[in-house]
């Protein structure tokens, strides 16, 4: 998947292999490069999943997309590492979209309150880093046709906006 042909609005099915985080791991990670320190794990060519897991289920694992916005302020970061697109749910920042433009980046909604749903695309989950961190540990998910919508393009073209101009 090309992500810099995808068009904001589009529907997507992905399989592959995801990085799941959240704040705290972000403040970490954040934190290791401010101290010169070693990040646990590669972030080049990844796709990071705001979101944490749940439980599991009858074997599947339930993961849940959080609120993206909030993560913001670790964008840049993300995308200096080498990460290709961000999914989580809602809208994001003015920021979010001027640095998705400029590193040619994607935004991707997952679909939000349907966890349970979600869990029969997770085929694996495995814990890369801060277990200390309990949910809010770094993981790893290999997902098969898990459903994405594009919410901002790499031309940072931002679904939320389309909708509103189309409903006004």
């Amino acid at each position: 998947m090309n992500l810099t042909q995808l068009k904001a609005g589009e529907q997507v099915r992905y399989s592959g292999s995801m990085i799941v985080m959240r704040d705290a791991a972000q403040k970490r990670l954040e934190s290791l490069l401010n101290h010169n320190q070693r990040l646990p794990l590669d972030m080049s060519g990844k796709i990071v999943f705001y979101a944490g897991p749940t439980r599991v289920v009858n074997g599947r694992f339930v993961i849940g997309p959080t609120t993206s916005e909030r993560m913001d302020k670790y964008l840049k970061m993300l995308f200096e590492l080498g990460v290709l697109a961000t999914v989580g749910k809602g809208k994001r920042s003015e920021l979010a979209k001027k640095l998705c433009r400029e590193y040619k980046r994607v935004y991707l909604l997952a679909p939000s309150g349907a966890a349970a749903a979600l869990s029969e695309y997770v085929e694996s989950m495995t814990l890369l880093a801060f277990e200390d961190l309990g949910t809010e540990a770094i993981y790893e998910i290999n997902v098969r046709n898990f459903p994405l919508i594009v919410a901002i393009d790499s031309d940072g073209r931002d679904l939320f906006e389309m909708i509103k101009s189309n409903s006004e």
